[in-house]
């Protein structure tokens, strides 16, 4: 665990990951310990982590203000820690991983895959997994089987391309059928956050951003929250190709680009659904706060950064969920190379150890923890909630209007015809029984003193559901009864004493 002076506040891991964010960020090693330190200001927090113990499995830096030193990197590599390193607005500037050997072969026929044809074949696979995830999001979240009925139709056709470009159509067809299905989703705000929240924020909107023609550069709250998460899921993937001795930079469907990792953008593709699943929910089920997001000049929406802390926290299952796509490409690119006859060679599994697992004669299953939400608010002020959709004073608020409300209309019910029949109907029944006992012989047990001393305090005992019952009264009539704030008829008290434990003898 981190070790820190009590003047300073604690960088601990959640999930494995820390984040670090704010100006004059530090990263480097003092005696052999990693020590960090970032904020904004005043406001600064430092860590130790020893080589032992530490839990630190992640560690991403927001921003480019500060330093790290090449022994903090080799810290890292020797603990089998990744180093990611994002931009305020979300893109990957610098990933590092755990150093794997390379293996020469399979880069060779990494860089020959479009010639041998594994490129398509492989493209063909992650995209039709990209699609089935977007039909599943679809038909299951978003409710809307047509759309979905409509995906799965695209997702038929890509098994007959044989061409990029028709794999790159279909794809795009899809896409524009699935993102429309979000474009009236509505996106919720506290209450006491909307005078404060630009109108357009208010539902999800286009998927391509006014300011660009294309996802990036987000104008609303819900498309910055996809855009950092794929910049999550990117830095992921190229963890992984690199751990299974790829090339991050060799794409087969993304083409090659400047300062682009295409490999990891294709790895990328089929985990896409999951993290707008992940979105999806979170956003219909909990409102989101206005001092999560800043607006700048342009109308970029940007993440502040205990949001964007609490989104790195997902990483984990990110490089959990593709994982087994890095390690099908790797395995496909291998099965392209030419081997001697009879010779079959399987590539190891580095990420989820399936290998492993099947050599021991057990069934392979890929465990994918669920990524945490950030915490939960209260749909009025905003306030943080460990459960429920309102804090404590919000709740008692909403609850005394609604009361008020019920009220009313338990008060127009009471003067209903059907009400007043009912009660007069029971007052002639009381009556009647009262008459009844009048013209009847008295009972000279329990007398009126017994009853107030012995009875009515042994009734605390008994509930007023078997009170009411038993008398034939209202539950109301019943507690007043059981509390001595009314005096039951005297034809009652032989039956309350009975019901009390009170015998004559």
């Amino acid at each position: 665990m981190a070790s820190f002076t009590a003047s300073e506040t604690a960088i601990e891991p959640r999930q494995g990951v820390v984040t670090l964010f704010g100006y004059g960020t530090c990263v480097r090693v003092e005696r052999g310990h990693l020590v960090l330190e970032d904020g904004i200001g005043n406001d600064r927090r430092q860590a130790r982590f020893p080589r032992v113990g530490h839990g630190l499995r992640r560690l991403v830096v927001i921003g480019s203000d500060g330093m790290v030193s090449f022994a903090a990197l080799r810290w890292l590599a020797d603990q089998d820690a990744s180093f990611v390193m994002l931009e305020r607005d979300g893109s990957v500037l610098a990933t590092t991983g755990p150093v794997r050997p390379s293996d020469a072969k399979l880069r060779r026929a990494q860089a020959l895959a479009h010639s041998s044809g594994a490129a398509l074949s492989i493209t063909r696979e992650l995209i039709s997994q990209k699609l089935a995830g977007q039909e599943r999001v679809a038909r299951n979240k978003l409710l809307d089987d047509a759309t979905a009925d409509k995906i799965a139709r695209f997702r038929n056709e890509i098994p007959t391309a044989d061409r990029f470009a028709t794999v790159r159509l279909i794809e795009a067809q899809a896409a524009s059928a699935y993102w429309s299905a979000w474009r009236t989703l509505p996106i919720g705000f506290p209450k006491n956050d909307l005078p404060r929240v630009p109108e357009h924020w208010l539902s999800f909107g286009t998927r391509i951003s006014p300011l660009t023609g294309s996802p990036r550069l987000a104008a609303n709250p819900a498309n910055a929250i996809l855009n950092y998460l794929y910049a999550v899921l990117e830095s992921e993937s190229r963890l992984a190709a690199a751990a299974l001795g790829l090339d991050p930079g060799l794409g087969v469907l993304h083409v090659d680009t400047p300062n682009r990792d295409s490999l990891a953008c294709d790895l990328m593709e089929p985990v896409r659904p999951q993290i707008d699943e992940y979105v999806l929910d979170w956003i219909t089920r909990q409102p989101l706060k206005r001092e999560w997001f800043f607006e700048q000049r342009d109308g970029n929406c940007r993440l502040m950064a205990p949001l964007a802390v609490k989104l790195s926290e997902t990483a984990p299952t990110w490089g959990r969920a593709v994982a087994p796509y890095s390690e099908w490409t790797a395995q496909a690119l291998w099965d392209s190379i030419r081997k001697p006859t009879g010779e079959a060679v399987k590539r190891p599994t580095r990420l989820t150890q399936q290998h492993r697992s099947e050599g021991r004669g057990s069934e392979f299953v890929l465990v994918a923890s669920p990524a945490p939400h950030p915490q939960s608010v209260c749909l009025g002020c905003g306030a943080a909630t460990k459960s429920g959709s309102h804090c404590v004073k919000c709740g008692k608020e909403i609850s005394g209007k609604k009361l008020i409300k019920l009220a009313k209309v338990g008060r127009i019910a009471a003067q209903a015809p059907e009400s007043q029949k009912k009660r007069s109907e029971t007052q002639q029944k009381h009556e009647a029984a009262k008459r009844e006992w009048r013209r009847s012989s008295k009972p000279t047990w329990p007398s009126e003193n017994i009853f107030h001393q012995e009875v009515l305090p042994r009734l605390a005992s008994v509930t007023i559901s078997t009170l009411a019952s038993t008398l034939g009264v209202s539950e109301s009539y019943a507690a007043d009864i059981r509390a001595g704030r009314r005096r039951p008829h005297p034809r009652h008290w032989e039956a309350l004493a009975r019901l009390a434990g009170v015998s004559q003898d």
